[in-house]
């Protein structure tokens, strides 16, 4: 389906109809191309120049390439990864996420609060300790969060009072209760009590907050997600090697004499079957203010015969194989030599801003032609 987006779009580009021809087919490949994609629109981009956040740019320079393909599939949990900001702006340990952008047909894998823990006070009292015990709360009733029934503990830990950086808690549970009933989202709370749970005033530890701190330490919620979209038709394999195909002659193929007069479209139907590149471009397409990386990627495509003998080179199926003898044999009629079409795809990673101004990296599986063969 790709393949047939990728030739839309570039009718559109070279075809010398009215304008309003032109624009409707563009239209056309663009629409096809986002339901790829597993989009109805494309998101608007933000609305001010916004900084990804920098743990969402690792993790996709973890499992991708600078192109997007994936190094190795099983890094990432599901094949979606979506970023929420908190929504209070408070300097209370009480956060908010609104998770209205996450689908219906997602399923909730892992949910992480990220917290930024920043050098502690420097008072008399936390002397006597180097940890403070960290407590994460679903919070049940919004108004009455400190009541028996005001509150689910969800996690809770010791956490060092020498250093600063990031602190992961697992928040799964509240995070599947808010996608069920999303009027259930009261927020959470985050307690600091000494070792034994003594309370501490005021607190030694404090984390950075959504206002009065750098974009960069901001409260986060980190879903994993899994929506079941996935490629079945070809297998994939780890780290992708994506350099050029050699173009091998197969066994005993004759190598024809071309005349000057030969065109170029007959030339190309004589090559043996082989990768070639394919550009994918997000700039020229028009979705660079949306999409963070990569800003464009090589799909490749297959081209070439698959002439009667076929040898190994052409990695060709045993079906290709008998197919080739009865068309070489003319054994029977309207049978046609075997197809040169990719044997083994890779999928792409995007990391993008959706329409809430969140950070998605989401994973695209048959995406790119690792290699060619005859089917």
């Amino acid at each position: 389906m790709l393949g047939i987006v990728l030739l839309l779009l570039a009718l559109a580009r070279t075809a010398c109809p009215s304008p309003a021809s032109v624009a409707s087919r563009r239209a056309e490949a663009l629409k096809k191309l986002l339901e790829v994609f597993g989009m109805e629109d494309p998101p608007a981009p933000p609305t001010h120049f916004k900084q990804p956040p920098q743990y969402m740019v690792d993790l996709f320079n973890t499992v991708a390439n600078a192109d997007g393909v994936t190094k190795n599939p099983d890094i990432l949990e599901g094949n979606t990864v979506r970023s929420f900001l908190d929504k209070t702006h408070s300097e209370e340990m009480r956060f908010l996420f609104v998770l209205s952008s996450v689908a219906k047909n997602e399923k909730i894998l892992t949910a992480e609060l990220h917290l930024f823990r920043l050098w502690p006070r420097v008072t008399d009292g936390p002397k006597r300790h180097h940890f403070c015990q960290v407590s994460v709360y679903q919070v049940l009733e919004k108004d009455k969060p400190d009541t028996p029934g005001g509150k689910k503990l969800l996690a809770a830990r010791l956490v060092s009072l020498q250093t600063s950086g990031w602190e992961v808690f697992a928040i799964t549970p509240a995070v599947r209760d808010w996608t069920e009933d999303e009027s259930s989202n009261q927020g959470l709370l985050v307690t600091v009590q000494g070792p034994g749970g003594s309370p501490l005033d005021p607190p030694p530890l404090q984390f950075a907050s959504g206002r009065g701190h750098h974009e960069s330490k901001k409260p986060m919620l980190v879903l994993f997600t899994d929506d079941g979209r996935r490629g079945a038709s070809l297998p994939t394999a780890s780290f992708p090697d994506l350099k050029p195909q050699a173009p091998d002659l197969p066994a005993r193929m004759p190598v024809p004499k071309l005349s000057r007069s030969r065109s170029t479209r007959s030339l190309d139907r004589l090559q043996p079957c082989q990768r070639h590149p394919l550009s994918v471009d997000f700039e020229e397409i028009g979705w660079s203010g949306w999409i963070i990386s990569p800003r464009g990627y090589n799909a490749f495509h297959c081209k070439g015969s698959c002439p009667f003998p076929l040898g190994e080179n052409m990695r060709p199926t045993n079906h290709a194989t008998v197919q080739s003898i009865i068309n070489a044999l003319k054994l029977s009629e309207g049978v046609s030599s075997p197809c040169c079409v990719p044997d083994k795809l890779y999928s792409i990673n995007l990391l993008y801003f959706d329409d809430d101004e969140n950070v998605v990296l989401k994973q695209y599986d048959d995406m790119v032609a690792g290699s060619c063969g005859c089917h």
